[in-house]
């Protein structure tokens, strides 16, 4: 990554040197101070408005976006982009044999001269081959009357920048990758343990009240028809409530009267896309925490607001409490460490990952007081995301 970022600034930097030095050979004399702020301004925004379409990777569309930006920054008459087996954009009246270059320029793996004179085109070409981590990728292919070796130092350096483009889009992507099979490892945590704790319920009726078990046995396939279903990433906040609900009545067999459960949600945020399975680990954490060790009823508690551009959610229990210091740690332990189930961990890992750390759980707890976790989810819509 560091080495990325340094032949970028490296190759802006020439970008900036170039052109000041275009600006002082039209000029015929060193540009005056205004004017060499006027030719940093210009190279620095021509190459902003390339690095956009540079860093959503080489295709034909991104190819399309850049190269009139790229052609404007290198002055000659005309530029093209090709992949290693199209060529995929360009700008200016560029030779047919641009894809003939440009497979010469793969094939020695590095910068190519080709004389206009000598190959009966008008246009000699200058082109480069552009890399992703080494690999050869594409060509980037400068045409113009007069072939110069300071054209030829030029459109290196500027291949040089478009492959530093090229690859912090690569890194993007790896990231996203890396991220999305890190998002399916914690949710592969998240249906076995479903099903463990509901048929261990559900089991523990089986020979005492047989009907009562088949009513769970029903109530358990609403359950893991959305637990277990192939879904995206997110849901809304009114299907997270539901699958809630359905836990609860597999809870609500176990403990009996024991367990006591409100919910308080505002209307107005229910379609708001929330995380899949963010709530129910929640709720689960506190039955379990809150019925710890208690000879009468416990009570957990659901509500949901609206807070403008957000929804504030919060699950409480009226339990035994914990250390704040024990609170911390688990939300510092490993998700994927066999044992951690689907707790906190693993509910505020996702948060962060998608919305930022900013995105956390708040966990509010003290020994003898009850546990209160908070969490904030941004109002959005499902396609955006």
């Amino acid at each position: 990554m560091l080495t990325t970022v340094c032949v970028a600034l490296c190759s802006l930097t020439f970008l900036l040197g170039y052109g000041l030095a275009r600006m002082a050979r039209r000029r015929q004399a060193l540009p005056e101070p205004g004017r060499t702020d006027d030719a940093t301004f210009t190279t620095l925004h021509t190459a902003a408005m390339a690095a956009p379409a540079l860093r959503a990777g080489l295709d034909r569309d991104s190819a399309r976006k850049a190269v009139r930006h790229l052609h404007a920054l290198l002055g000659t008459s005309a530029v093209a982009i090709t992949s290693t087996e199209a060529a995929l954009a360009w700008d200016g009246p560029c030779t047919d044999d641009v894809l003939t270059y440009a497979r010469a320029t793969l094939a020695a793996g590095r910068a190519q001269v080709f004389p206009g004179e000598r190959h009966g085109a008008e246009l000699g070409a200058v082109v480069v081959p552009l890399t992703v981590d080494g690999t050869v990728v594409g060509a980037l292919a400068a045409f113009d009357g007069q072939v110069s070796a300071a054209l030829v130092r030029t459109v290196t350096e500027v291949g040089r920048w478009v492959s530093g483009q090229l690859e912090l889009a690569e890194l993007d992507s790896s990231r996203r990758r890396a991220l999305e099979a890190e998002m399916r490892a914690l949710r592969a945590q998240i249906s076995p343990h479903f099903v463990y704790n509901a048929l261990t319920t559900i089991a523990s009726f089986v020979r005492t009240d047989p009907k009562r078990a088949r009513e769970l046995l029903l109530d358990f396939a609403d359950f893991s028809r959305y637990a277990l279903r192939r879904a995206d990433d997110f849901t809304t906040l009114a299907d997270e409530l539901t699958c809630v609900d359905r836990y609860l009545l597999l809870e609500r067999a176990r403990f009996g009267d024991k367990l006591r459960f409100s919910m308080q949600v505002a209307p107005e945020v229910l379609p708001v896309p929330v995380p899949f399975l963010c709530l129910q680990p929640l709720v689960e954490n506190a039955i379990k925490h809150g019925m710890r060790g208690r000879g009468g009823p416990g009570e957990v508690r659901v509500v949901v607001r609206d807070a403008g551009p957000e929804a504030h959610i919060t699950v409480e229990d009226d339990g035994a409490g914990m250390d704040p210091e024990c609170a911390r740690r688990l939300l510092d332990e490993d998700p994927a460490r066999e044992g951690n189930g689907i707790g906190l961990a693993n509910v505020d890992l996702r948060l962060r990952q998608i919305y930022g750390d900013g995105y956390g759980l708040v966990v509010e707890t003290a020994l003898g007081a009850g546990t209160k976790v908070r969490l904030r989810v941004p109002k959005t819509s499902l396609s955006s995301l």
